[in-house]
């Protein structure tokens, strides 16, 4: 059976305020770990209503603390929101924690409209364009010590210095990252859950390309899905319709909090609306575990990960960990 690792927003429901939302983060770590999860990953995202997790370092170290057995890492730290340095500091500190836990998940969008993109980068140095290779190669420098002779930064130690950097994973959602990450020799995440683009092209592409290093031997890639599983088909369903109605309002600009299922089954839905919703269940498995299973069989087939990441992002908070509890039993995995 497939690995099984879990990506966290920290979901805002209109019945969960934010704080509440990362408290069920680190209870939803706690949970995991005991099922024989191998990951728990953290997203970054700012001035999103629906999504309390801008710092995934920070909820990174909290949950770390908390669990025994399972990695903790981002998925991902949005690397043009920060300086290089900062980032090879803050992983090094948690690795030097927690070793052999940590993972650094890298992503080059913004995780946020564009205002808030400038107020984050506003007092850093601005480059034109997109500059995340430039950014990605001065985090490895701060690794490797091998900025060229003369450089001031050969001046500067990024603390603690005995430390290395955890593993670097690449995310994306297109074939760029696989590209990236095949010719750098890292991991690579590809997000199905959001993605327009073939998630069998990305993963086959990665493996393919794969170019051995420093970093890793041989190629590890992991498919990100969306799933909502209950006991019961139509249970999972109702579960769903949440999913369903955010997912519309986001597909309009309104990124609001996560709405209960009895507001979604309220809600009047308009014909092209329903086939909106059609046509976003393309990217989420939902179904009882043996249903989910069936439905995610091809394409774990055809782009073979190494691992599954799985998102749930359902209204009530005991039904996600139910869900979670559900996948480990139907895939088998062992604490």
């Amino acid at each position: 059976m497939i690995p099984l690792s879990v990506l966290d927003l920290s979901v805002v429901t209109t019945g969960t305020k934010p704080a509440a939302a990362l408290r069920n983060s680190i209870d939803l770590a706690r949970h995991v770990d005991g099922l024989g999860y191998v990951r728990y990953w953290l997203a970054e995202h700012h001035n999103l209503a629906s999504v309390a997790s801008p710092a995934p370092d920070v909820m990174i170290g909290q949950i770390a603390a908390v669990t025994q057995h399972i990695r903790v890492g981002s998925g991902g730290v949005m690397l043009p929101n920060h300086a290089p340095l900062v980032v090879a500091e803050r992983f090094k500190m948690l690795e030097a924690l927690f070793p052999g836990r940590i993972d650094l998940g890298l992503g080059r969008a913004p995780g946020t409209d564009g205002a808030t993109a400038y107020a984050l980068r506003s007092r850093l140095d601005r480059r034109e364009g997109d500059d995340f290779l430039e950014r990605l190669h001065e985090l490895i420098l701060w690794e490797t010590r091998e900025f060229p002779a003369g450089h001031p930064y050969n001046n500067v130690v990024a603390m603690p210095d005995d430390t290395r950097l955890p593993p670097i994973w690449l995310l994306g959602s297109s074939d760029y990252s696989s590209e990236l990450a095949a010719q750098v020799g890292m991991g690579f995440a590809f997000a199905h859950h959001f993605a327009s683009h073939d998630a069998i092209d990305a993963m086959v592409h990665y493996r393919n390309r794969f170019q051995p290093s420093a970093w890793r031997a041989s190629p590890h890639a992991i498919l990100a899905v969306a799933v909502i599983a209950a006991d019961t088909d139509a249970e999972a369903e109702r579960l769903a319709s949440s999913f369903d109605l955010n997912r519309l309002r986001r597909d309009r600009g309104q990124y609001l909090p996560l709405p209960s299922v009895e507001e979604a089954m309220a809600y009047p839905y308009t014909d092209a609306e329903r086939t909106s919703i059609l046509r976003n269940r393309s990217r989420l498995f939902v179904g009882s575990p043996a249903t989910v299973q069936k439905k995610l069989q091809p394409l774990i087939y055809a782009s073979k990960p190494d691992e599954l990441m799985v998102i749930t992002a359902v209204y009530d908070h005991e039904a996600r960990k139910r869900s979670y509890s559900l996948l480990a039993e139907a895939f088998g995995l062992v604490r």
